[in-house]
């Protein structure tokens, strides 16, 4: 069988192309490791229209569902490897086990958590040393812990936080937030929440667990020990690009893959969408992610009905 497009992603620029492909008569598969990517990770989404206040999983399972009732096969699997077939002019897609041929490719692989790369963190991960708020956040009632950013995930990560735990230290290496204005205003609200600015954590200490964690003052190199039972990172992200780069497919200097509004890449049949992109302005959003899959999928089909 040789599929119409093959999307490698299944978060919601993922989704949403599978479900505008197969809208358009495409036989489409969506390949992915996580229902959702890092959207199913948010503990709240109060921006994507329509829905005034839904879980990330909850909303990812409303595409999937959505995806599905279109009749799109989405296999739980990571790609591991592409090859280009020059003569039938198709692209092969290997997981391992199984090995998939399409026309088209829409790469929505997303992007992956940033490390601090500090003493401890490797030591203490699912020791009291976490990246995901929603995932780990039950374990740390009524305890003390450190958040780590500036960024929107920092903000949202606090707030959800800061009704479980007792005392939480907000750490960031500035005095300004790139957050919402709002969550930051919500932040400075909670009476469990300290603020800890120009200030980036420099080693995390602990014994079975994680007991404190160590910071820099970056204005005056102050440096101080804070005692907690947990740290959680929420430092941003990196775009998923290794495939990418094994197809030759052109980059920008932050490591994003470069498309054009039609979402194309400079190799012809691969397209590109959502946070792996340098659409958007590099706002990171279900939205955006969600519009730049219909706008690939799109692309896809009009690129085989001219091949046709």
């Amino acid at each position: 069988m040789i599929y119409d497009t093959i999307i490698i992603g299944n978060g919601p620029a993922g989704l949403s192309a599978a479900i505008f492909a197969a809208r358009s008569n495409l036989k489409t598969i969506v390949i992915g490791e996580k229902l959702g990517g890092q959207a199913s990770d948010a503990h709240l989404i109060e921006n994507y229209p329509g829905f005034p206040s839904i879980s990330g999983f909850e909303l990812m399972q409303k595409f999937e569902e959505h995806a599905k009732t279109q009749g799109v096969e989405i296999i739980y699997t990571r790609a591991q490897k592409f090859e280009k077939d020059k003569k039938k002019q198709t692209f092969k897609i290997m997981t391992g086990d199984n090995e998939y041929e399409t026309r088209t490719i829409i790469l929505a692989l997303g992007t992956t958590t940033r490390k601090l790369n500090i003493p401890g963190e490797v030591e203490y991960l699912g020791k009291g040393v976490s990246y995901c708020a929603t995932c780990d956040g039950a374990f740390f009632r009524d305890k003390t812990i450190a958040i780590v950013g500036g960024g929107d995930a920092a903000l949202s990560a606090t707030l959800y936080l800061a009704g479980i735990a007792k005392k939480i230290y907000l750490i960031h290496r500035r005095q300004g937030f790139r957050g919402e204005p709002i969550k930051l205003k919500n932040i400075k609200d909670a009476k469990n929440v300290e603020l800890v600015l120009d200030t980036v954590p420099t080693g995390i200490s602990g014994e079975i667990t994680v007991t404190g964690l160590k910071t820099r003052n970056v204005t005056d190199n102050q440096e101080k020990q804070i005692k907690l039972d947990g740290v959680f990172i929420e430092v941003g992200s990196t775009p998923t690009t290794v495939l990418a780069q094994e197809l030759g497919i052109k980059l920008d200097e932050k490591g994003y893959i470069k498309v054009d509004p039609a979402q194309n890449t400079n190799t012809p049949g691969i397209f590109a969408a959502g946070d792996i992109t340098t659409n958007s302005n590099y706002f990171r959003q279900v939205i955006t992610a969600a519009s730049e899959g219909s706008v690939a999928a799109d692309s896809a089909f009009k690129f085989i009905r001219e091949k046709s």
